[in-house]
């Protein structure tokens, strides 16, 4: 089959406005939810992030490590290309991608640093090979080979093996993306999609979100 023919329709379930929340992180949960009970098939905390520095856009899968009302946050080693894109101009998107459930979330907003408390808390929770990995690898940064990596490990986990608990890396951590647009997409039949867009608008009080259709 020719690429231009490989489609499917999408037919699972419609989204009307009657259905959504007036608060899109409920909305969000709600999908979410969903996605972990059913078989998402793959990691269903994986997105998209996409930056923008000098003119460059780039992206890469993260995992999402934790939601509230406060908005999305992920971890990374701050010298990482995303990590110093990000520090530059914290404008970014995130895009979540749940395809089994014909679903996509898309989101707009902007990023900032979590704190060392934060980061620490979170860094500590990990697995001990994970918090080792995140000390060995200048992440980004070309190395010669395999066995160059592996030699960073090695060096320390003897630097740190008589420490049960290891200390925050001082070049790691996490953010936490501010959302101001948040759509949700739900696949439909003949290409005509269900769209529904939050945009957070400013009031005396702060902001609230308005909730708008789009066309597919």
């Amino acid at each position: 089959m020719s690429i231009e023919h490989i489609r499917r329709d999408y037919t699972q379930k419609t989204l009307a406005r009657s259905n959504m929340q007036n608060n899109p992180m409920l909305q969000f949960q709600e999908w979410f939810d969903t996605t972990l009970s059913s078989d998402c098939g793959t990691d269903p905390t994986a997105m998209v992030l996409a930056t923008c520095a000098d003119n460059k856009p780039t992206q890469r899968i993260v995992l999402l490590k934790g939601f509230s009302e406060n908005g999305f946050i992920f971890y990374t080693n701050y010298n990482s290309v995303k990590g110093q894109q990000l520090q530059a101009n914290p404008n970014c998107s995130i895009h979540f991608a749940w395809l089994p459930q014909e679903r996509q979330i898309h989101i707009e907003g902007v990023a900032e640093k979590l704190t060392e408390a934060e980061n620490t808390t979170y860094f500590q929770s990990r697995p001990r090979a994970s918090q080792l990995g995140a000390w060995a690898s200048s992440q980004s940064q070309p190395i010669a080979s395999r066995i160059e990596l592996d030699q960073q490990l090695a060096d320390i986990e003897s630097r740190f093996a008589d420490q049960d608990t290891l200390p925050l890396p001082p070049f790691w951590g996490g953010f936490r993306i501010i959302p101001n647009s948040i759509e949700f997409w739900q696949g439909r039949s003949g290409r005509l999609h269900d769209r529904f867009r939050y945009q957070r608008q400013a009031t005396e009080q702060g902001s609230e979100w308005n909730l708008e259709r789009l066309q597919p």
